[in-house]
């Protein structure tokens, strides 16, 4: 019998929640994050829930409750949505969470206080404290209250936020009156007050907080350079989702750069400053991995924000998927990192097993969804948008969810299995049509950042449709799955096809070749 196992993304298939802050309490490690909502047409539409495990099984995933609402900040509904949230014991022993709110699109994410919630337990029923404030009871607004990330260094309270665009890198910064409109516009303040920064009122700075977990007791810093030019920051500047970690004696900030695909992190003998760039932790598209380009990224990329942590003595790096072809529908993943003895982390690639103690056993069936690797080789960068051009994507009909839209050139990627006498596989699918394709009500909406990539796919396209089976992306073929017409074109069918794989742990490629598009929901091993 096959033992339980756990597969990206680690979460019921249902569920959608980003921006993970993954914390250990006690014995069980608890997932803090954001709440998108499947097919949703904006970031964060759903209240914050936690799910925990416990450290000494990955694999036993539960949802603990709805610990907050949206309505519960006084900013509703003017601003209707929490975004990237985190939570620290202090030091009385009561939890509290901290977040900022927002509205569609992330309008006005940028303009509000930081928001305090408190709990006696890590995932009762928090109740709104208040925001953070100055020492005189007015809001906190220095910089720009977003993301915010919360660490209990030994008794001492820090708390870091901010974002960062590149509007004062600019060499005719302030003279061009563009950029200080836009940032006015952005951050809800005068001209007078962004420039009275000595810095910038961009990039990542930290502030202490009193016991309080209110109250400003060391004024906000910037923790690294605002302007990158010339550090080690210059390939991959700050842009937002501030995390920080202590291990041993070091600071490690973890961090979304500005490509916004990738974790970074950058490491410090000190909290508040003197941090150098360290690298590239996860790619959600594996962009950086093994030196590969953007333009050949393994799947739709975009906004990323993640942690690490140390579980039962194995570290992990949490991080996000995107799917639905958007931003707001993004689900939690996770992969294991080492930490080396110099301090330094490696790239780890994305992948369907993550937390599992290793590969997945290569028998029974598996949701076709769980593919760490889906590419056209024209796969978009998303930011803050969603697109109706027609590219494989990971959907859902109602409670169905497959993989869509997968057209002739397609690269549908699982690593890993365990294979043990596997002689033939399955796929559980049906030929995609105007009537049972995927349909949202949401809105297109495409950002300015937001990048999609035509190339045209250099193969033949043959009279009848089936899927070739690899063990590495550009190998020989081990198998073949001919795709055979169906009467009932809503109907979802299991084809078969004989393979040829050496018993061992290999990742497993379908390369789809056909004149129609075609929905994938399961993955037999038969």
């Amino acid at each position: 019998m096959r033992k339980k196992q756990v597969f990206n993304p680690f979460l019921p298939l249902n569920e959608y929640i980003p921006d993970g802050e993954p914390h250990v309490f006690g014995d069980r490690v608890y997932l803090y994050g954001s709440h998108d909502h499947e097919g949703g047409y904006t970031f964060c539409m759903d209240d914050y829930t936690v799910y925990s495990a416990p450290v000494d099984d990955l694999t036993d995933w539960r949802k603990e409750r709805v610990i907050y609402e949206a309505d519960q900040d006084p900013a509703y509904p003017e601003l209707c949505y929490m975004y990237a949230p985190d939570v620290v014991q202090g030091n009385d022993g009561k939890y509290y969470l901290y977040y900022a709110m927002s509205g569609d699109y992330g309008v006005g994410g940028y303009t509000c206080p930081i928001s305090v919630a408190v709990c006696d337990t890590p995932a009762g029923k928090y109740k709104f404290l208040g925001h953070v404030r100055n020492k005189d009871g007015s809001p906190m607004m220095r910089y720009v209250c977003f993301d915010p990330a919360v660490l209990n260094d030994d008794g001492v309270i820090r708390l870091y936020y901010g974002t960062q665009y590149d509007y004062e890198e600019q060499p005719d910064f302030p003279e061009n009156d563009a950029y200080v409109k836009q940032e006015m516009e952005m951050f809800g303040r005068t001209r007078e007050e962004i420039l009275s920064y000595p810095d910038s009122i961009m990039g990542p700075v930290m502030l202490v907080l009193e016991d309080d977990m209110l109250t400003v007791k060391e004024e906000p810093k910037h923790i690294i350079p605002y302007k990158v030019k010339g550090t080690s920051f210059e390939a991959h500047p700050f842009f937002e989702a501030s995390s920080m970690r202590k291990v041993g004696d070091k600071y490690y900030f973890v961090y979304s750069s500005k490509q916004n695909h990738e974790l970074c992190y950058a490491v410090s003998d000190q909290p508040d400053g003197g941090f150098t760039f360290g690298g590239t932790i996860v790619s959600n598209g594996d962009v950086g991995l093994d030196g590969r380009p953007l333009e050949e990224k393994l799947n739709m990329t975009g906004t990323t924000h993640g942690s690490i942590i140390e579980i039962n003595g194995q570290w992990y790096a949490f991080y996000h998927r995107l799917t639905h072809k958007s931003d707001y529908s993004r689900q939690a993943c996770a992969e294991k990192i080492k930490i080396e003895a110099d301090g330094s982390i490696r790239q780890v690639e994305v992948t369907s097993c993550g937390l599992n103690e290793g590969p997945l056993v290569a028998e029974g069936s598996y949701p076709a969804v769980i593919a760490c690797n889906l590419t056209n080789g024209s796969m978009p960068h998303g930011n803050n948008s969603i697109y109706k051009e027609e590219f494989p994507n990971i959907t859902n009909s109602g409670e169905e969810r497959f993989i869509g839209e997968i057209d002739h050139g397609t690269l549908i990627g699982y690593k890993y299995f365990e294979f043990k006498n596997v002689t033939r596989i399955g796929i559980v699918g049906r030929i995609e049509t105007e009537e049972n394709k995927a349909r949202f009500d949401a809105p297109a909406r495409l950002d300015a950042r937001s990048r999609l990539i035509h190339k045209p796919v250099d193969m033949p396209v043959p009279e009848n449709n089936f899927f070739e089976l690899r063990l590495e992306p550009e190998g020989p073929a081990c198998g073949k799955i001919n795709i055979t017409d169906a009467e009932d074109e809503h109907a979802w069918e299991c084809f078969t096809g004989d393979v040829q794989i050496p018993d061992g742990i290999h990742a497993l490629y379908l390369v789809y070749h056909g004149k129609d598009k075609f929905q994938m929901k399961e993955l037999k091993f038969l």
